[in-house]
């Protein structure tokens, strides 16, 4: 089951918007006061007086629109680029056209650049250009043919917003991971400290438990042992975790989220090719009796292969307690060797004796070789079976990783 931890608000981007919001109401003034020492030029001044009128109450009345990406919504932004849109359609029709003609602003100036980088901030570069080139198409229509300065202020909006959207696009990516790595620390940290707190108690109740049980005997033996076999358990569990979660992150507009994912989820490996920690698979074979020693580093593998090679260790232990004995003990060696897995099972039981497998094999009983060599055979790998009769049976198996990726 898929479990959200928490929600680590993002940071990098913040300034981006609080700029945005300096950045809009110093344009909408520039551009009051640009009409103001030009407006004797104009042969519609009304137009560009009621145009900037409203441009200036929305510019106020939206401030809490861009603080941040949630409240900054795609029908704001929308709404934002047509009020820019129509400024600039506009301006012919407000301003004296000799004065268009060499090159004279549009009404709303530079405020048309603040809608574009409100997309950038929000969307990343693709938005930004969406918006960018609807502003290069109305400047050219204004202009009525694209001379050399109207290209030129084009192409510079439209590089400076796709550039800026990538940017944040490259910040929040970041986020996600400063957010996954603060949440691995954290983890680490509370199961350090829990385990501390158990080692100190319940671990040291257990084993005293089992010692006692030990020499009374009797009832209190089994009792004893039962309280080994889950001190056995516990402390694999404040070791490493039965089945640590996969933390995967993700960005959203609210801020980078970090995904708590069961491995057992068939969520979390839909294509069945997610690679799981082959440690986790094996740490609950662990007991008073099974011992089992691992790598200090995760031991990836993709989820079917770790999945067969694990079910073909349980097998083993199976043929472990059918046959060696109520008495036997069991140990179980991980190792990556990079290109290669290796998982050897061992015990301590009577061996089997010469001829008996392939007397089982002709008597219908396929146990070791189809639960353990035919699931390593379908893997690409190996299982050998070393048995000396009074010394107990190994069986390793190896599975090379380039075969188990492609299957």
């Amino acid at each position: 089951m898929v479990k959200r931890e928490r929600v680590v608000r993002m940071s990098v981007e913040q300034p981006l918007w609080r700029a945005l919001t300096v950045y809009r109401l110093l344009t909408v003034v520039y551009a009051v006061l640009l009409f103001v020492s030009a407006h004797r030029d104009f042969v519609r001044p009304w137009v560009a007086i009621g145009y900037l009128a409203v441009l200036a109450v929305w510019t106020v009345a939206t401030t809490p629109k861009v603080a941040n990406a949630a409240s900054c919504t795609r029908r704001f932004l929308g709404a934002d680029l047509a009020l820019a849109l129509t400024g600039i359609l506009l301006t012919p029709l407000a301003d004296d056209p000799a004065r268009i003609a060499d090159g004279g602003p549009t009404i709303p100036s530079i405020w048309t650049a603040g809608s574009v980088l409100a997309f950038a901030i929000k969307g990343g570069w693709r938005w930004a250009g969406f918006a960018s080139t609807f502003v290069a198409v109305a400047n050219i229509a204004q202009r009525g043919e694209p001379t050399r300065d109207t290209l030129h202020n084009v192409l510079l909006v439209w590089v400076a917003s796709i550039a800026i959207g990538y940017v944040v696009e490259v910040a929040r990516a970041s986020e996600a991971t400063l957010a996954r790595a603060l949440e691995i620390e954290a983890a680490t940290r509370e199961r350090e400290r829990l385990a501390r707190d158990i080692h100190d108690g319940v671990l040291q109740v257990l084993a005293m438990v089992q010692r006692r049980g030990s020499e009374i005997g009797g009832e209190a033996a089994e009792l004893g042992r039962m309280a080994g076999e889950q001190e056995v358990a516990l402390r694999t569990l404040v070791a490493g975790g039965l089945v640590p979660p996969s933390r995967v992150s993700r960005d959203a507009a609210h801020g980078a989220l970090v995904d708590t994912v069961d491995v057992s989820d068939p969520r979390a490996d839909e294509d069945g090719l997610a690679e799981i920690d082959l440690r986790t698979l094996l740490a609950p074979h662990a007991g008073s009796r099974v011992s089992f020693a691992e790598p200090g580093a995760p031991v990836p593998l993709p989820g079917p292969a770790a999945r067969e090679l694990a079910a073909a260790v349980g097998a083993a232990l199976d043929n472990v307690r059918k046959h060696a004995g109520d008495g036997a003990r069991a140990w179980i060696l991980l190792e990556d060797w990079g290109d290669e897995v290796i998982v050897t099972v061992r015990d301590d039981g009577p061996g089997i004796p010469p001829g008996r497998l392939d007397q089982a094999a002709g008597e219908g009983r396929m146990g070791v070789a189809l639960s353990i060599q035919g699931r390593l055979r379908d893997l690409g790998g190996t299982a050998e079976l070393v048995s000396v009769p009074g010394q107990g049976t190994e069986v390793e198996l190896k599975v090379p990783r380039g075969r188990t990726d492609k299957r």
